[in-house]
């Protein structure tokens, strides 16, 4: 096997360890993902696939766009990270809003239309960093791993 392809399979195996820990968090360890984290999981999905793909179709165009699937999930995880820590607003459909001018039945309303798992909340998190920080570090090694790919590739 080449070493564009070792390099690939090694960055689409690294975003399949991404999932599998993610799913593991939620199901074994009973953290319910947010929307953001849902988010930051179809990328590694991609990027899973072109590794899968890249053996069978030694593209460089390929390890490009699993490139782009990691930059993706590391971007979302940087913004989520931003949302976790107040730098600034997340979406409304995950986050709690204002409550300040709110009637009673207003307020009322939007606890209920809440989701359950708010994106601005941090459910775990290793040497003061959350799943979404990992995400956006580790995933920012992968953008390398899979430029290395396309470099070796082009050689």
């Amino acid at each position: 096997m080449n070493n564009a392809r070792t390099l690939g399979l090694i960055a689409a195996g690294g975003s399949l360890a991404m999932l599998l820990a993610a799913w593991g968090f939620q199901y074994l360890g009973g953290l319910a993902p947010c929307a953001m984290c849902i988010w930051q999981r179809w990328p590694h999905v991609l990027a899973a696939a072109c590794g899968a793909v890249s053996v069978v179709v030694p593209l460089s165009v390929i390890y490009l766009l699993g490139a782009a699937s990691a930059a993706t999930t590391s971007g979302i995880g940087v913004y989520h990270t931003g949302v976790e820590r107040g730098w600034w607003e997340g979406p409304t459909t995950c986050t709690s809003g204002p409550i300040d001018d709110l009637s009673p039945e207003e307020l009322l309303d939007q606890i209920l239309g809440a989701p359950l798992v708010r994106c601005d909340e941090v459910p775990w998190e290793l040497l003061g960093l959350s799943m979404a920080s990992w995400n956006a570090l580790v995933s920012a090694g992968f953008v390398l791993i899979w430029l290395a790919a396309f470099r070796a590739a082009r050689a």
